[in-house]
């Protein structure tokens, strides 16, 4: 398996953030337009609330040990969506850049309470990631992205799209990366037929992006999908150990559905920690796991309890 940033060690497991946005939409009641959270980050008030969400998961990571994998923010910051916030090209480099500074400062602050710190960049998809990703090429695809790109350039360790269900999509933005010689890494979304809504089976998309940019993805996860949805498409194969990371929804609902509830379906964090510890048993490999919608730092923490005992349990039968 290829690793990039984090480097992988055997005595430590990695923690993502939740589901942060659907934290800030129903628990704090804050208007997120795009779903950006990069774009609220000027305003003291609602970030300091932001602060608090991710604080909260530092807090976490110090109490189990863990290390830490944080930097979804940029997730809608690219250049389409920053049209839609009213941002000028030079208004979007400026709110992507306070975005990581407010990730250093982050890491600063917990600089001495966890094993090792690693702030990434997150890439959404140019068009819904509720859908199939649309029509958009590779070269599209290579050509949009890279600007955000070329803004975060070596400030982050890594880049890593999330919610993706386009191949050529991801190609391009491999493709991209690659060119400036940015570790990468993508998170692939599955509807409730364990498929991309695309059409591709996970083992599919995985092995067409490899081979389309030999060495141009560090490894492949999953997010927003509920284990009901991932578990079937983990099909055998030496494919699988390709996927580092796992950010499961916490509830087994349409995806859709959950964003039109109106009040936050958090689950069982519990439950949710022993699925994951079951994940973790079968992929031992695994050392990146976090939470999608729903899920917040209580989740966080069983999984990250259950997915150490699964390592331990492993370690004294070997």
């Amino acid at each position: 398996m290829t690793f990039a940033n984090p480097t992988p060690r055997d005595d430590l497991i990695y923690l993502t953030e939740g589901g942060f946005e659907t934290e800030l939409l129903y628990l704090h009641g804050i208007d997120l337009p795009c779903f950006a959270a990069f774009a609220i980050l000027s305003d003291p008030a609602k970030r300091a609330v932001v602060k608090g969400i991710y604080e909260r998961v530092c807090d976490v990571a110090a109490a189990e040990g863990t290390g830490l994998l944080l930097g979804w923010i940029g997730y809608r910051a690219s250049p389409d969506w920053g049209a839609k916030l009213g941002l000028s090209p030079d208004g979007l480099r400026e709110a992507t850049l306070a975005g990581i500074d407010f990730l250093e400062e982050l890491r600063t602050s917990y600089a001495d309470q966890v094993p090792d710190f690693r702030i990434n960049e997150g890439l959404g998809p140019r068009g819904d990631a509720y859908g199939t990703g649309g029509a958009i090429t590779e070269a599209e695809a290579e050509d949009y992205h890279a600007v955000q790109l070329e803004t975060v350039g070596d400030k982050v360790d890594l880049v890593w799209a999330a919610t993706q269900n386009n191949v050529p999509e991801v190609i391009g933005m491999a493709r991209a990366a690659k060119a400036l010689g940015l570790p990468f890494a993508v998170s692939w979304s599955l509807n409730s037929e364990s498929r991309l809504n695309s059409g591709p089976s996970l083992q599919e998309a995985v092995t067409r992006v490899d081979t389309a940019v030999p060495g141009g993805v560090a490894w492949h996860s999953t997010n927003c999908s509920h284990p009901l949805e991932f578990e079937p498409a983990l099909t055998p194969g030496a494919w699988r150990e390709r996927l580092r990371c796992i950010r499961p929804n916490a509830a087994a609902m349409d995806k859709i559905a959950l964003c039109k509830l109106g009040h936050l379906e958090d689950g069982d964090p519990v439950e949710l920690g022993l699925q994951m510890r079951r994940v973790a048993e079968r992929f031992p490999w695994m050392d990146i796991w976090g939470g999608c919608c729903g899920t917040d730092h209580r989740h966080l923490a069983e999984i990250a309890r259950q997915v150490k005992a699964a390592r331990a349990a492993l370690t004294m039968t070997v």
